[in-house]
């Protein structure tokens, strides 16, 4: 059963590649002058384990496990994936400019696969945002990062300061919602990674949280 469901993923993954995407407009927010140079997501920032039931849906395929995210260093985080049953599916290092494939189960190792995880968690696990633009709205404020045709909305909730969506955009059209439940700064309780492009979408459970100050 795991295994069918697996090589329907990477079909539908494939089927994917022909569908667009809108145009991405900030709405219900004014511009705003702001000191901060530079916002960071600091959700994976700690030296411990982040430790989540994952759950993956690709059209009407879906796939679930946990998933451990760890960082090895300043600019490198180590991504492992096992299935409900403890089978090892997918073991990366990921950086902004590098990745290491360790290990891939042979249902899952197709490029368009690899590809889609590694532009993903990148995506994710970025940290630093320089500010170009600032702007807020009742109940945030929003800080806009642009870096060659990609840009990011960083959206930081007014009352506690916690990180809760991150927009990413590419030559103007929204590609990635990330939304984020959490107490603290450098841990997310939970994660939604929504594609705007294609049905794909990532959910992430707190398991195990270590305590940090």
């Amino acid at each position: 059963m795991q295994r069918l469901q697996l090589q329907s993923l990477v079909y539908s993954l494939v089927f994917l590649l022909l569908v667009s995407c809108k145009s991405y407009q900030l709405t219900d927010a004014k511009p705003v002058q702001s000191a901060e140079k530079t916002v960071e997501n600091l959700y994976f920032s700690s030296g411990e384990d982040y430790v989540y039931k994952c759950q993956m849906d690709i059209y009407k395929n879906h796939v679930s496990g946990i998933l451990i995210i760890k960082k090895l260093n300043e600019t490198t985080h180590r991504v492992a994936m096992t299935s409900d049953f403890g089978n090892k599916l997918i073991d990366f290092e990921i950086s902004e400019n590098d990745f290491k494939l360790n290990y891939v189960l042979p249902d899952l190792d197709k490029k368009i696969v690899i590809n889609f995880l590694k532009n993903d968690f990148r995506e994710l696990l970025k940290r630093k945002f320089p500010v170009s633009e600032s702007f807020e709205n009742d109940h945030s404020k929003i800080y806009l990062s642009k870096a060659d045709k990609r840009a990011y909305y960083l959206f930081f909730n007014k009352e506690d300061g916690l990180l809760k969506n991150i927009i990413y955009t590419k030559n103007n059209k929204e590609k990635i919602d990330f939304s984020f439940a959490a107490k603290k700064h450098i841990f997310a309780d939970s994660l939604n990674l929504q594609h705007k492009d294609f049905k794909i979408n990532i959910k992430l459970f707190q398991i195990t949280e270590t305590e940090q100050n």
